[in-house]
């Protein structure tokens, strides 16, 4: 997914989070300015790290108020430092003061995934591996968490079920088998979709293999079982290890030359990146 689709796709999904933050009037901003008057506000970080969803920041204000204006000093995925000035926002008192939550909540979100990625990611530079994402959002959080993931460096596993088939273990029980799995999702899918298997054991491997997976993934298997999975595929399948995989232990799997390493961790264990808005000010 591209910073376009992600546009595209927004602001449905922002406009939901502003109306679950304003049922019906923002109470305490009315309550201290009672009618329109023009102002700005800094954002600042208060961490160093990763700058991700600064589209989304904007868009928040610009929803609630059209004329409202964003001066960025940042872009997405660069590095931050503690107390640096990363945007002024300008727009009417009431729209800063009813957005400022929202619009924090999606950028320290997201920032603070891509500063996990990066970390991940850095732990696997110099080898042939790709660093992928999951499934594993927050519900109707995917485009800005998947889009997170790539400004920290890392690439997107399927977007969604339409993506791709990827077997997992409950559809080849479904099935009856790996062999039978495959067979089904060959004649069902269409010819442009790659196949992905999920193994738990070296048997799985094999039958994966023989059954003409394209990708293989070696799932919650030690690292003597991993290593020994990879020569039996021998390189006729692509290869993905998964299964628990963080900033602690991702170095330990670089060495076994898969293709891929997925981990959940990138979205579902990232903690946010604190960014603030600061020096609210009326403007002439």
């Amino acid at each position: 997914m591209n910073d376009i689709t992600m546009k595209l796709q927004a602001d449905k999904y922002i406009k939901t989070a502003l109306e679950e933050d304003i049922t019906s009037e923002d109470i305490s901003t009315c309550s201290v300015m009672p009618e329109p008057r023009a102002g700005a506000v800094d954002l600042i970080a208060k961490q160093d790290g990763v700058i991700a969803g600064l589209y989304v920041f904007a868009r928040v204000f610009e929803l609630l108020d059209p004329a409202s204006r964003t001066e960025f000093f940042v872009s997405d995925g660069d590095r931050v430092k503690k107390g640096q000035t990363l945007a002024v926002v300008h727009a009417d008192i009431r729209v800063l003061l009813s957005g400022e939550r929202t619009a924090l909540n999606y950028l320290q979100r997201m920032s603070g995934i891509a500063t996990y990625t990066r970390e991940v990611a850095k732990l696997l530079e110099g080898s042939r591996t790709t660093l992928l994402d999951t499934r594993k959002t927050t519900p109707n959080n995917r485009i800005f968490e998947k889009y997170a993931v790539r400004m920290g460096g890392g690439s997107n596993h399927r977007f969604n079920l339409s993506d791709g088939v990827m077997l997992k273990d409950n559809h080849i029980a479904a099935a009856g088998g790996v062999a039978k799995a495959v067979k089904m999702a060959k004649e069902y899918a269409s010819f442009v979709h790659r196949i992905e298997v999920e193994t738990e054991d070296l048997d799985m491997v094999r039958e994966a293999v023989e059954a003409g997976a394209d990708i293989i993934m070696l799932d919650n298997m030690d690292h003597e079982t991993m290593a020994e999975a990879i020569k039996i595929i021998d390189g006729r399948a692509k290869t993905e290890c998964s299964g628990n995989v963080t900033k602690e232990n991702i170095a330990k799997l670089a060495d076994l030359g898969v293709d891929y390493i997925s981990s959940g961790a990138l979205t579902h264990s990232a903690p946010i990146l604190d960014i603030s808005m600061k020096h609210l000010r009326q403007e002439d």
